[in-house]
C-alpha cells in the first residue's frame, strides 16, 4: 500500500463524538483500505489515493447524515515509487531512536 491518510472527521457539537467517529469508522469497512483508529484521528492506508479519497469521503459523509456541521481534516502521503506502510513510516524513525517511539505518559507506553 501506497497511499497513506491521517484522517479526523468530528460534527461541530458539544460533548462526546465518539459515537458519530464510531459511524465514520464503520463507513470505511465498505472500501479496500486498512485502518487504525487512534484518540486524534484514523489512519488509513490504501493502494491509491482515488481509494483513499472515496473511503474519507464516506466517513465524512457518515458523521454528515446526522448533523448539519462537520469538519473533515485529511493529511495524504501517495508516495508513488515505494510499496511502504505505515508501520515502516514509524520503524524507521525508532530505528534512529534505537527504541519504541513512545513515552511511558502514553497509556500502555513502556
Amino acid at each position: 500500500m501506497t497511499c497513506i491518510g491521517f484522517l479526523s472527521v468530528a460534527p461541530v457539537i458539544e460533548g462526546s463524538m465518539s459515537s458519530y467517529v464510531a459511524d465514520a469508522v464503520a463507513a470505511l469497512e465498505e472500501f479496500d483500505v486498512e485502518y487504525e483508529t487512534t484518540p486524534m484521528g484514523t489512519i488509513i492506508e490504501a493502494e491509491d489515493s482515488k481509494e483513499l479519497f472515496a473511503a474519507t469521503h464516506a466517513a465524512h459523509e457518515a458523521v454528515g447524515e446526522q448533523t448539519d456541521r462537520v469538519s473533515t481534516f485529511l493529511k495524504v502521503d501517495d508516495k508513488r515509487t515505494v510499496d511502504q506502510q505505515a508501520r515502516d513510516k514509524v520503524d524507521a524513525v525508532e530505528e534512529h531512536l534505537g527504541r519504541e517511539a513512545r513515552s511511558g505518559a502514553v497509556e500502555g507506553g513502556n
